[in-house]
């Protein structure tokens, strides 16, 4: 079974960041594929108001991508989180998919590899369709 990596905001509104979270991963399960959320695992594990306990969390989040494989980007913003993850995907060569949720629900964008080095942060956050 693929295992898609999903991201998606986390700080902010945390509670509803969560829920819309969980929502991701439901449709990544409804698509027929096995999901892995850090940003819903660790921060139960770890204390994210703490610096070192936060980037943590990140660390072991990105050693897993790896293991996954394809990110699937949710929400109409890109988080400095998921440029991280975005980073580390296209350094492994991990397909990266931009997934927006629409009236009908999520619609999924096509398979991209982002070349960190040739697109500024701002272009990242709108291209990717």
């Amino acid at each position: 079974m693929k295992v898609i990596c999903v991201a998606s905001p986390y700080a902010g509104d945390i509670q509803k960041n969560t829920e819309f979270a969980k929502r991701a991963c439901r449709h990544v399960m409804n698509e027929g594929y096995a999901f892995f959320a850090p940003h819903l695992l660790y921060p139960n594990l770890l204390d994210d108001s703490l610096p070192q306990e936060r980037q943590l969390g990140i660390d072991m989040g990105l050693a897993m991508l790896e293991h996954c494989d394809e990110l699937w980007c949710y929400g109409d913003r890109i988080s400095r989180g998921m440029m991280q993850e975005i980073a580390e995907a296209d350094s492994l060569g991990i397909p990266v998919r931009r997934v927006m949720e629409q009236e009908n629900g999520f619609v999924i964008g096509k398979s991209r590899t982002v070349k960190m080095a040739e697109a500024p942060q701002q272009a990242m956050a709108v291209g990717m369709v």
